[in-house]
């Protein structure tokens, strides 16, 4: 349907001048319309959720000299001594290492079934969809609490953890990419009668391996800072060592782990950047989150190449000289590049899996112990708690998630805008807020929920703001990035018309970048939603009070009740999100 507007002398206000004529409005889908005001719902929802944790700004200042009595009792920062300290840093970078790069290899088969082109039919691609969810779904550190009843104390509870929780994001990223590929070498190899396995190897792997190689670096910051929880229910390392610190009231000790843990964060943030850019000179194609600083870095190296080709007449190569290209194949930059940076992974991954100690015997013991545990753990119960007593913790949690959104949301929104390149006022600008956003990210939620809970108690404020302070640093980012990639036709043509910066900015750059932008957002309510419970632990608000509660006193029936209570209420909001994604796409 098409609906002219009545002729004018004068374009319509917000137009730029010479457009004129008929304005074509197309009808709006049903179900475009029930997705905008679902998301009015939710914004509405975000809002009253900020009202109900009753975060009071003046309260806070007032109760600053709760922060200055706690810092005047920890006194003169310590740490350990300089061998036990580094012996927990190696530690905790091998535990993350080991668990990342099982999750890396366990992705690869989920992600192949969960792909529509290599997926053997529908009901596999079904269950490899449904794997990948539930492991997005579980948090690592419920696992954890399961797995250290199995095994003994040590760091097999919390690779396995982290490799388990971790194949959701990788193998939905991964599967992704798959999709995404040039079919036309994979249809070759099956033309020429490869097998599935060829097919797969050869056509698909090389084409999206940068893509899986940026996600599961990205994966690894995400795991740094979710080890530190990890200590609060027996893994070894940093985590383990600061929640005993806190709990025996030593808080120049913990403060000094906390110190070192932002440090170690900050330090992996960079490096894994830097990795992603440098290392990986082939671009990917999928929509991973490393995947856009990789693609403007192969983008702008292709350019190069192109404009250094037109400027020479040298002969086309014979097929003769290609086929001896081919056959020896020479030894350039780029080569030696990627070499070495195999084989530097390698190194890392095998000191990773040597320094976490790792008991292999628990793999073969922990099967005995199994069918106790499972016993222990159902059916589910609340035990002495009532059901309107859980939910209400439940909705404590969700209203803590929502309003750590919202926070994040308005903040990235302006410090993200700053920080893209086609927005930022100026370079100096742009740099500053992306060192801001790289300073938040290194930032881990519970060490900073800790803190905030010296200021406002215990209860959801402190779960509240550390969860979106936090979240500006991953949502600032993408925002950026997202911003960054918009096409520059429309803003060029603003511009070519007087338009303003904030004018280009509202009517160009946020128009396109609106659709990423709510993508982002509901990538962060999910990660928040699994956060706000386990902050609870420390005693942020919410269900996961119960949760370490009923774990620490042995009822394990009640930590399947709140599982499943978790479980429910985050496959709701990504059913959600995925019907979103599908509806604006």
């Amino acid at each position: 349907m098409v609906v002219t507007a009545p002729a004018k002398t004068a374009p319509p206000a917000g137009r730029p001048p010479g457009l004129s004529g008929p304005v074509p409005v197309g009808r709006l889908r049903p179900q475009t319309i029930a997705a905008v005001l679902t998301l009015v719902a939710l914004l509405a929802f975000s809002v009253y959720s900020l009202l109900e944790v009753g975060i009071s700004i003046p309260n806070m200042v007032a109760s600053w000299g709760n922060a200055v009595n706690f810092f005047n009792r920890v006194g003169t920062i310590t740490f350990p001594p300089p061998g036990e300290l580094l012996s927990l840093t190696a530690l905790t970078l091998g535990i993350v290492i080991s668990g990342t790069v099982l999750a890396a290899v366990l992705s690869i088969p989920v992600a192949y079934l969960a792909a529509a082109n290599t997926t053997p039919g529908p009901a596999w691609r079904a269950v490899g969809r449904f794997v990948g969810v539930l492991s997005r779904a579980v948090p690592d550190v419920v696992i954890a609490m399961i797995l250290v009843l199995m095994f003994s104390l040590g760091s097999l509870p919390g690779i396995i953890a982290i490799g388990l929780h971790s194949v959701g994001m990788i193998s939905k990223l991964f599967a992704d990419a798959i999709e995404q590929v040039d079919e036309g070498p994979r249809l070759a190899i099956r033309a020429a009668g490869g097998s599935k396995l060829q097919e797969f190897t050869s056509g698909v792997l090389p084409q999206v391996l940068p893509s899986w190689v940026a996600t599961v670096l990205h994966r690894g910051d995400i795991n740094l800072r979710g080890s530190v929880l990890l200590g609060y229910v027996g893994v070894l390392g940093l985590g383990r060592e600061l929640s005993l610190a806190f709990k025996s009231l030593d808080y120049s000790l913990g403060i000094g782990l906390a110190i070192v843990i932002f440090a170690l964060c900050v330090v992996m943030e960079i490096v894994s950047s830097t990795v992603r850019t440098v290392m990986l000179g082939v671009q990917p194609t999928g929509r991973g989150l490393g995947d856009r600083v990789v693609r403007r870095v192969a983008a702008g190296r292709e350019a190069r190449r192109a404009g250094n080709g037109s400027s020479r007449t040298a002969a086309t190569p014979s097929a003769e000289s290609r086929i001896a290209a081919a056959a020896k194949r020479p030894w350039t930059p780029a080569r030696v590049r990627d070499t070495v940076g195999a084989w530097l992974a390698v190194v890392v991954v095998v000191w990773g899996v040597v320094v976490s100690d790792i008991q292999w015997g628990d793999l073969v013991t922990f099967w005995s112990k199994a069918p106790d545990v499972l016993v222990r753990l159902w059916p589910p119960s609340f035990g002495m708690r009532t059901t309107e007593q859980m939910v209400e913790a439940m909705f404590e949690t969700v209203a803590i998630a929502f309003a750590a959104t919202l926070i994040a949301l308005v903040c990235s929104i302006v410090i993200g805008s700053l920080a893209a390149r086609n927005v930022a006022p100026n370079r100096g600008v742009r740099t500053g807020a992306r060192f801001a956003l790289v300073g938040i990210r290194g930032i881990p939620e519970l060490i900073l929920a800790i803190l905030l809970i010296v200021v406002t108690g215990l209860g959801a404020q402190a779960g509240t703001l550390a969860l979106g302070i936090c979240g500006i640093g991953l949502l600032g980012k993408l925002i950026a990035d997202s911003f960054e990639e918009v096409a520059p036709g429309p803003e060029r043509a603003l511009t070519a018309v007087g338009a303003t910066r904030p004018q280009v900015y509202a009517a160009a750059t946020l128009p396109q970048g609106a659709r990423a932008l709510v993508g982002h957002t509901f990538y962060t309510l999910d990660t928040n939603i699994r956060a706000a419970t386990m902050l609870g632990i420390v005693g942020g608000g919410g269900i996961g009070y119960y949760l370490i509660q009923a774990d620490q006193g042995g009822n394990y029936d009640q930590v399947t009740a709140i599982v499943l209570m978790i479980l429910a209420v985050v496959l709701v909001v990504e059913g959600i999100a995925m019907w979103m994604r599908r509806v604006f796409s």
